[in-house]
């Protein structure tokens, strides 16, 4: 029996009531099938071969004696898919396979696909590689001194311009050096903060599919199903058309799977040369190649207030290792800075972002992309403060707290929070009065404010499409189809749509399936990243 649509919020039968993960029983059973679990008939093993250097110039490839093997079908170069890739537009600088240099340990050369893992690794010793080595930039503040007279990371975009500068962005908002002068206390701070991997418990794979009709399918554990579409077909040069992304259910990405990966485009230009379809999944070790981890910060930040504990000026400098390519750099260097406004008021804020190339695997977005490390910068500044003015550390972030529906110096919109509730509740609960200065040597208790963007709703390329949609089928005995454009990777955005749909539609939940993940017949839908689903 069909319900009757609710008519306000007191009508709600689902929505507001605990319930569960629709996928959540196939997961915990082990039915659910993530991408190395599928195997179709035929299907090759693949395997990439990657630089042993952290910067050389490829010299010359001989692949013949690999290709000679009894049971190897297909082995790629770089010359095979001579077009850059890469998730930011303007700066794409990757290669699925290296053409003219390697730019870090891992970076990929070669590919092959052979009849079992086994052989596919065994062929690889196969494929010899001539290699001149390079100087290598492993330091952040070596890389941005460098003058050209050692090969840069890249070559420079203008002339007489340093190739291992990725981004850098530069903004003022008041008058900084006249606040600070006027400010009645002023610290001064230097930090660091480490790169870290994101670790997924399931590696990236990939597998592709060239049928016999010159159609492409690719399956990978991806965040980004429809941006892989339109990277595949950009970069093999193949008719969007011919092209079908399928994205099984994903073991974990955290930032970590939200931009195409060589293995995506080595299975597809294999399984094509093949004629069979060919499966690559990373090795532990690959993953940590493959990386997009938070990026290093190198941070100098300086700092003013009154006597009375108001904030009054932030100028920040901020140097990140950005390792061998762009990946998300360009936003990272701009989140650096302009996401450190709030929720803290203030009157003048200045930063000078640069995000640098080093010869190390790629940084990319990992949680809270590019706030995390300055905001640990920061928040221990505003400590160094409190102390300086004789205020409790909690009481010093309250009498600085921005507000509500308000905007930052940088113009960043703040709405409704809860900012002094969850200050509040965080300094009862931890017993902070009783803890504060008053435990052992060597033992301490902190308490830090953040804030961050959630669902950015500008597209990754340009374009005046919908970012994200659903559409749904209703048959006759009132089950209904949804087919949904959003990346389920853990977060629950199946089980939002399906809970929506039930609700709106007035039928039991288990009358609804969501159908998502291919780019045959769901809408586009640019990914899970930012919160953004």
């Amino acid at each position: 029996m069909i319900r009757k649509p609710h008519k306000d919020k007191s009508d709600l039968t689902l929505i507001g009531t605990p319930m569960r993960k629709i996928e959540g029983l196939d997961k915990a059973t082990g039915r659910a099938l993530f991408t190395d679990d599928i195997v179709l008939p035929g299907m090759l093993h693949g395997k990439i071969l990657r630089s042993p250097h952290p910067h050389a110039r490829i010299v010359a490839i001989d692949v013949s004696e690999a290709e000679a093997l009894e049971g190897v079908h297909a082995v790629i170069t770089g010359g095979d898919i001579p077009i850059k890739y890469g998730i930011i537009p303007w700066t794409a600088d990757e290669y699925p396979l290296c053409i003219d240099r390697v730019r870090y340990i891992g970076d990929a050369v070669a590919a092959v696909a052979a009849v079992d893992e086994d052989l596919a690794i065994r062929a690889l010793e196969f494929i010899h590689v001539e290699y001149e080595e390079l100087p290598a930039f492993l330091d952040p503040y070596e890389s941005l001194a460098a003058d050209g007279s050692t090969p840069y990371v890249h070559e420079p975009k203008k002339e007489g311009g340093n190739g291992n500068v990725t981004k850098q962005v530069c903004l003022e908002f008041g008058e900084v050096d006249d606040v600070m002068a006027g400010s009645d206390i002023v610290v001064e701070g230097e930090y660091f903060f480490e790169g870290s991997t994101h670790a997924a418990i399931e590696p990236h794979c990939a597998i592709g599919l060239w049928d016999g009709v010159g159609k492409l399918t690719v399956w990978s554990a991806t965040q980004v199903p429809h941006y892989l579409h339109r990277e595949l077909a950009r970069v093999l040069e193949l008719d969007p058309a011919r092209i079908r992304v399928i994205q099984p259910l994903v073991g974990g990405a955290f930032g970590g799977k939200s931009e195409p990966f060589d293995l995506e485009f080595c299975v597809a230009k294999l399984s094509m040369l093949a004629a069979r379809p060919v499966k690559i999944l990373y090795t532990r070790e690959e993953v940590f190649y493959a990386h997009r981890g938070r990026h290093p910060f190198h941070m100098n930040y300086r700092m003013g207030c009154t006597e009375e504990g108001k904030l009054t000026s932030v100028n920040a400098e901020i140097v990140l290792d950005g390792g061998a390519y762009a990946s998300f750099g360009l936003v990272t260097t701009y989140y650096a800075g302009q996401l450190l406004c709030a929720p803290y008021s203030m009157s003048a804020y200045r930063f000078d972002s640069t995000r640098v190339y080093t010869n190390k695997p790629a940084c990319g977005p990992k949680r809270g992309h590019g706030s995390v490390q300055p905001r640990f910068a920061f928040e221990v500044q505003i400590d160094k403060l409190a102390e300086r003015v004789d205020l409790d550390p909690f009481e010093f972030r309250r009498r600085n707290f921005i507000g509500s529906n308000t905007r930052t110096v940088n113009q960043l919109r703040i709405t409704s929070n809860g900012f002094l509730e969850c200050l509040e509740s965080v300094e009862r609960a931890s017993r902070w009065r009783r803890k504060f200065r008053q435990l052992p040597f060597g033992r301490g208790v902190g308490v830090a404010g953040s804030t961050y963007i959630s669902g950015t709703n500008y597209p990754i390329y340009p374009n005046d499409m919908p970012h994200s949609g659903v559409q749904m089928q209703v048959d006759r005995s009132g089950r209904v189809s949804v087919f949904s454009g959003a990346s389920e990777i853990g977060q629950g955005c199946d089980s939002m749509v399906a809970y929506i749909a039930a609700e709106e539609l007035g039928v039991p939940l288990e009358y609804v399936r969501v159908l998502r993940g291919d780019t045959d017949f769901t809408p586009v839908d640019l990914g899970a990243y930012s919160s953004r689903v």
